[in-house]
């Protein structure tokens, strides 16, 4: 209860919505692959993919020096 708990789950909460949503367009991604969608030239979503799951790996790294190891 309080502000620590409150910014808690807010801090772990928010990123975690994050990674639902990763793992939905991962699934899509993987449904593009199977039906043939990609080839050399043409793979921006899949990038696109990838890239928004560095974000999501560099914020959790942050959150948890900031939450668990401050």
């Amino acid at each position: 209860s309080g502000i620590y708990g409150a910014t808690f789950f807010m801090l772990t909460g928010f990123p975690g919505a994050h990674v639902t949503i990763g793992t939905i367009i991962l699934f899509v991604m993987l449904m593009r692959v199977m039906r043939g969608h990609f080839d050399a030239d043409h793979q921006f979503a899949f990038e696109a993919a990838s890239w928004y799951w560095h974000f999501v790996d560099v914020v959790w790294i942050g959150l948890f020096v900031f939450v668990y190891v401050l």
